[in-house]
């Protein structure tokens, strides 16, 4: 049980460094770098990052959320559907080619599911 709450806080972590990284550091020359982004594309895309960032922020309000709910049953529930959210997420992330840090996220989410999923 605690090797599942720890790796779901795990990925909600991830989450939440996707969310300041496509809302507050979208324009950020490291970010940029990292993202081998110009200044221009990244200001006009920057709309869009934050959305996808916000979005980001939800998986990771979900997953939390999983995580304190006071009926373990429930709580349950709500991290197995945030969790596979997050892993379609990364799956499409992968298929559409963006980047290599989908896999890393879809296999966290993978990871934290199966645990998750042995627990009960």
């Amino acid at each position: 049980m605690i090797v599942a709450a720890v790796l779901v806080g795990l990925v909600a972590l991830v989450h939440v460094i996707l969310l300041l990284t496509e809302t507050l550091l979208w324009t950020s020359p490291g970010n940029r770098q990292s993202r081998g982004m110009t200044s221009g594309f990244a200001r006009d895309s920057k709309s869009l990052a934050v959305s996808n960032g916000l979005h980001n922020g939800f998986l990771a309000a979900g997953l939390v959320w999983g995580l304190v709910y006071p009926s373990a049953s429930i709580g349950y529930q709500i991290q197995t559907f945030f969790l596979v959210c997050a892993l379609i997420a990364a799956i499409y992330g992968i298929w559409s080619g963006r980047r290599s840090f989908d896999y890393i996220r879809g296999g966290a989410a993978a990871a934290a599911w199966v645990a998750v999923l042995s627990v009960w």
